[in-house]
């Protein structure tokens, strides 16, 4: 294997990082909106999980983004 498809092949591997982001930002607004609907009153109280679940999970999108671009662009 030469250095340019290996290159190819790990930049679609990190790339793979970004789907698994996507499915975690989803269980984190799925595990509120289940919260949220048993007991309506603690909804507000919750509020800031929410976004700082939502920050953690896209940013680890992100960083496999970027990963990936390093891979094809730099490396």
């Amino acid at each position: 294997m030469d250095a340019e498809a290996a290159k190819v092949l790990g930049a679609g591997l990190a790339a793979i990082g970004a789907g698994i982001a996507a499915l975690g930002v989803g269980n984190v607004f799925a595990s509120f909106l289940e919260g949220a609907l048993r007991n309506p009153a603690a909804a507000d109280g919750q509020q800031g999980r929410l976004f700082i679940g939502f920050a953690a999970a896209e940013l680890l999108g992100l960083l496999a983004f970027v990963i990936a671009m390093i891979l094809v662009f730099v490396a």
